[in-house]
């Protein structure tokens, strides 16, 4: 069945289509590098918070704004920086993001209190609208036959850029290192893709139109009255005033948001595209597949370091061991996993795709909740959870591609960006939440100290697992099976 989106998709203005003499190879390398480069950020600083907090002297609900900080600027900005994409053309929009990235972490790398290191950590908010911005490009820069594999490789750099981050932060902050390290790599990081896309990008037109600036401001309020009390609430209190507050304000910001669309000539957001069932269930799906990311990384960084002799489970890993020998192999597996995962979408079609990677990923949490005695078969179940998190989002790009016209490529993968934020937002807070209600104190030669129980990361796992399961009734039943 086609739809009035894909015939817009099927003739898209001569001026973008991209021809073998324009066409760059670099361009989807570097591409790829700016989606991975805005996951080692975004996750880059989980494991280090604890650390982060000792060496400034700060407690634990403030240092907790050091990621909450990023999420919620990422939230205002992800949508506008896809619009202006659209509009004004990708490459600068990617060169300013990049920019702002870079000073964030040229603050966040130098700063030496909780104050500047928050402000850097906004700043590099900025990155999250690189994902929009990337897959735009693949989409106007590339010959046809190579979108839909393209789009795959530079998606399934997010979950090699999540796993890369846990690792680099285990090694650069072992032993108590400086936590000042994790952030000179993102400044490097951040200078090495504003150099190549800049050398890389061709400079061309946007499609044209109006940014509805108005709009922009509205939905970041809404989403940021969204994510603030999901991230703070453990620390708050989830029956809190202001917990509460914010959870009432937000439906309320994110409704009005919807009428001033209707409203608008040339929207922020067109709803009738995110009506659409296919994107839809893609959002949808972006979400839970989120939320089961964080359930895979948090519950199992930190049941591996628990100290099995005070709990009677973990595997009392250094965070050193525990980067090396429980994340790395998952992380190195997702490097080839892109180019693999944009060939099935394109020989079998990118809902098969997201379904094989959601049963994937259902499987490797129902292992880790079961099978978490032995250390081969956690590292097993772990690769595959990485496995399912990179190819799902590898398959995403594909689908949205299919049934959005292409003036809206940048604003409908920043809908689904911000799904797979609001996701995570609210399966770190869910894991975090479930392991801390549960602690039980243990007497230790230097002092007390709470661990959660056994069954608070079996709930954890499982709850991944029901994510994971609701990806793939959505892939099953919410997307048609013409989808290659």
């Amino acid at each position: 069945m086609t739809t009035h989106l894909d015939t817009a998709v099927e003739a898209p203005s001569a001026a973008h289509q991209a021809s073998p003499a324009t066409y760059s190879r670099l361009v989807l390398p570097a591409m790829a590098a700016n989606v991975f480069l805005l996951s080692l950020i975004q996750t880059i600083v989980v494991p280090a918070l604890p650390l982060i907090g000792q060496q400034l002297h700060t407690s634990a609900t403030t240092v907790g704004w050091v990621a909450t900080a990023t999420m919620l600027a990422a939230s205002a900005v992800t949508p506008l920086f896809g619009r202006l994409g659209d509009v004004f053309g990708a490459r600068r929009v990617i060169l300013a993001a990049l920019v702002l990235t870079l000073a964030g972490s040229l603050i966040a790398s130098l700063g030496d209190s909780i104050g500047v290191l928050i402000a850097g950590r906004a700043l590099q908010g900025a990155s999250f609208g690189l994902f929009p911005l990337a897959i735009s490009v693949i989409r106007h820069e590339l010959p046809p036959a190579k979108i839909a594999h393209g789009m795959s490789i530079a998606a399934s750099a997010l979950g090699f850029g999540s796993g890369f981050a846990l690792v680099a932060t285990g090694v650069l902050t072992q032993n108590g290192g400086d936590y000042h390290r994790i952030f000179w790599l993102t400044l490097a990081a951040s200078a090495a893709m504003l150099v190549l896309s800049a050398l890389v990008l061709p400079r061309r037109a946007g499609l044209g139109g109006r940014v509805d600036y108005l709009g922009a401001v509205v939905l970041g309020a809404g989403l940021v009255a969204l994510l603030l009390p999901v991230s703070q609430g453990h620390e708050w209190g989830w029956g809190s005033t202001p917990t509460i507050s914010l959870f009432i304000t937000a439906p309320v910001i994110l409704l009005a948001f919807g009428f001033l669309q209707a409203r608008t000539a040339q929207p922020l957001i067109k709803l009738s595209v995110l009506g659409h069932r296919e994107v839809l269930a893609t959002n949808l799906a972006s979400l839970f597949v989120g939320f089961a990311m964080f359930s895979v990384f948090l519950g199992a960084t930190y049941f591996v370091q628990s100290p099995e002799a005070l709990t009677g489970y973990g595997f009392s890993a250094s965070v050193l061991r525990t980067s090396v020998l429980y994340m790395l192999p998952g992380t190195l597996l997702s490097i080839p996993l892109g180019p693999i995962a944009g060939r099935y979408v394109v020989r079998h079609g990118a809902r098969l795709v997201l379904l094989g990677a959601a049963v994937l990923g259902v499987a490797s949490m129902a292992s880790l909740a079961l099978l978490h005695a032995d250390t081969a078969e956690f590292i097993v179940a772990l690769v595959a959870g990485n496995a399912a998190i990179a190819v799902a989002y590898a398959a995403m790009p594909a689908l949205l591609f299919q049934h959005v016209a292409p003036q809206d490529t940048g604003v409908a993968n920043s809908v689904n960006s911000i799904m797979r934020t609001v996701g995570g937002a609210i399966g770190s807070a869910v894991v975090i939440t479930i392991l801390a209600a549960s602690a039980t104190t243990f007497a230790t030669p230097s002092g007390p100290v709470a661990l959660p129980t056994e069954g608070a990361y079996v709930t954890a796992f499982v709850l991944g697992g029901i994510a994971f399961a609701l990806a793939a009734l959505l892939a099953a039943f919410g997307l048609r099976r013409d989808q290659h």
